[in-house]
């Protein structure tokens, strides 16, 4: 019954992850057993492609969230703990799903517009406009890039900057849309640094410290 009550107050503490992770691994489920062509169609329907954003922008913003190419359930486990879980709990349900959202959000917008103008232009071939373009990255990007204001002093700049350069090479090298939004996506989130003031901060060098003066 401990364990119980310790897992217990552990989903309590960042209960919209959870729900999330619950969502996701029932899409994953049913992903690994979906024909791969049905699959494709069948997330045709549930992406932010432009068709999709014209008829039921709503809907295809809302499914996308919860859908993935691949179930890889493990990966999302895995990064949801390292990202979600520490800003929801830092910032509060609330703040922490307006990022991730907001990132989403925007980040689809910027992304598909460049596709849109792209089709529009002939740039790009018009089967860009029914692309598969579901998944969860671009609210995990938002939530990564608020995170730098979670760390204190020089851990701040060295996170900030990292994940700037990460996701800034992504989209120089590859420069496909999806990482176009990756990118869009972290400067969403580094710009809510004001509804982080007031929140505590992490001095990683102070826990490191206190762990070596504890060994000795």
């Amino acid at each position: 019954m401990r364990w119980v009550r310790a897992v217990g107050r552990w989903i309590g503490k960042s209960p919209g992850t959870y729900v999330w992770l619950l969502l996701l691994a029932v899409t994953s489920f049913v992903v690994a057993r979906k024909d791969p062509a049905a699959l494709h169609f069948f997330l045709q329907k549930r992406s932010t492609n432009i068709d999709q954003l014209n008829a039921h922008p709503v809907h295809a913003l809302l499914a996308s969230l919860i859908w993935t190419e691949q179930a890889n359930f493990l990966f999302y486990f895995v990064m949801f703990h390292l990202f979600h879980v520490p800003a929801e709990r830092w910032l509060g349900t609330g703040r922490w799903l307006t990022v991730a959202l907001t990132a989403h959000v925007l980040a689809t917008y910027i992304s598909q517009g460049v596709v849109a103008w792209g089709v529009h232009h002939q740039v790009l071939p018009m089967r860009m406009a029914r692309t598969v373009d579901v998944g969860v990255s671009y609210a995990l990007a938002g939530v990564e890039g608020v995170l730098t204001w979670g760390l204190a002093g020089v851990w701040r700049w060295v996170y900030g900057c990292g994940l700037v350069v990460f996701y800034l090479v992504a989209l120089v090298t590859s420069r496909t849309f999806t990482d176009l939004g990756h990118f869009c996506a972290v400067l969403i989130g580094l710009a809510f640094r004001p509804i982080t003031r007031g929140r505590p901060v992490w001095d990683p060098g102070r826990t490191l410290r206190r762990l070596r003066a504890g060994h000795s």
